[in-house]
């Protein structure tokens, strides 16, 4: 089979995405084995210039509508969930970071279609102290999802004053996303686990590095964005959502897909009748498809009103609730139907030559992400019924 991918006209991100869905499948075993991204599908990433999504278009980027960004990830996850899961990351990681650092910093971080940004969740040891010029930055994060492949990687932290106490800017503590080269920290090889292990999550490690002031962004502040486009209103939590959401729903689609086409050839054990004409299975199979087609219709609304409301700069916590809404509810749909399409598959769906095993462990992954956690939908209750006057951070 030629796994190569062919240069393509195509302008639209999705397609391209598409268009790259026979190499991820080709490579997708060899990836989960190397717990990293082989070099072909690499290349063809950038090829296709699936790292700078959001990046904004004054540094080359593509400044993407947020609902075709949703409908790129979804697409690569179709094939291969580690893939779409570091591109949301990459990307969303990139691109607000971008968007509040002095243009000739950003230009010099981000101008290389091939650098992107990984990115490890905070640590609550970590330490930035404010020096002359910058901060002194130490401190262990973890889960850098394709740091492997990255020239940068980023840290938050908040910032203390060189007596420890906190630092304070604009009335409140500071608290700042930092970004430096990958040969500049420890890395520990430490990514074991059950699904997504073609991302490379590995955590790292600073001690006492010298960050400059112009790459030590606060970038969901409003007092330092730079760019004024509607991605970047919205800011880096919901971007992270909507990514993901896509992954979780296009790892669910394809383990759906993989199902019916079973069901149409196979006849169980415990029923002398074909699958495609057991009542039973019918109505399974219809179920799914309106729980996956409903969770990505809501997600396309949700995201498709938070951005043009952005876009006319009337995005209210109203909106940003509801694309809340939308992510959390759809990565726990797709979540559901990849675990019905898994159990019904039958003893098959064990194999670790077949279709559903590895993708199976990869939905359970994703399931797993704060983006995920039911607590999202109970804040939306709450300020739905109106008990919860304060919405700190959407």
């Amino acid at each position: 089979m030629d796994t190569r991918v062919q240069p393509t006209a195509a302008i639209n991100p999705s397609e391209r995405a598409r268009a790259l869905q026979p190499l991820l499948d080709a490579h997708g075993a060899e990836m989960d084995r190397r717990r990293e991204l082989t070099p072909e599908v690499v290349e063809a990433l950038v090829g296709q210039d699936m790292l700078r999504l959001l990046l904004p278009k004054s540094l080359g980027g593509q400044e993407l509508h947020l609902l075709e960004y949703a409908k790129t990830t979804e697409a690569l996850a179709w094939a291969d969930a580690s893939v779409g899961w570091f591109i949301n990351q990459s990307n969303v990681s990139s691109a607000t970071s971008a968007a509040a650092m002095p243009h000739e910093a950003a230009a010099a971080v981000f101008g290389d279609p091939r650098d992107g940004l990984a990115w490890g969740a905070r640590h609550s040891k970590s330490k930035a102290i404010r020096v002359e010029g910058g901060y002194r930055l130490s401190g262990t994060w973890s889960f850098a999802s394709g740091g492997r492949h990255t020239r940068w990687l980023g840290a938050h932290s908040a910032v203390q004053n060189p007596d420890g106490t906190p630092h304070i800017r604009y009335g409140k503590p500071d608290d700042r996303s930092f970004v430096f080269l990958r040969k500049d920290a420890k890395i520990t090889d430490d990514w074991y686990v059950l699904g997504l292990r073609g991302t490379g999550s590995d955590s790292y490690t600073l001690e006492d590095l010298f960050v400059p002031d112009d790459r030590a962004p606060a970038r969901d502040a409003m007092e330092e964005r730079r760019e004024s486009g509607p991605i970047y209103t919205i800011m880096s939590t919901l971007l992270y959502a909507t990514g993901f959401c896509g992954v979780t729903l296009g790892v669910a689609r394809r383990m759906f897909e993989t199902y019916v086409e079973l069901a149409r050839a196979k006849h169980s054990r415990a029923s002398p009748n074909a699958m495609a004409i057991n009542n039973a299975v019918q109505r399974e199979v219809g179920l799914m498809e309106a729980r996956l087609s409903a969770a990505r219709a809501f997600l396309h609304e949700a995201a498709g009103q938070a951005y043009e409301a952005a876009a006319a700069g009337k995005l209210d916590v109203d909106l940003r609730l509801r694309l809340r809404l939308a992510t959390t509810h759809g990565m726990n749909e797709a979540t559901d139907v990849a675990i019905a399409a898994y159990r019904s598959a039958g003893t098959i769906a064990i194999m670790n030559a077949g279709p559903f095993e590895r993708r199976f462990r990869d939905a359970m992954s994703c399931s797993q992400h704060l983006q995920a956690m039911l607590p999202h939908i109970e804040m939306v209750g709450r300020h739905i019924i109106g008990t919860d006057n304060v919405i700190q951070h959407v």
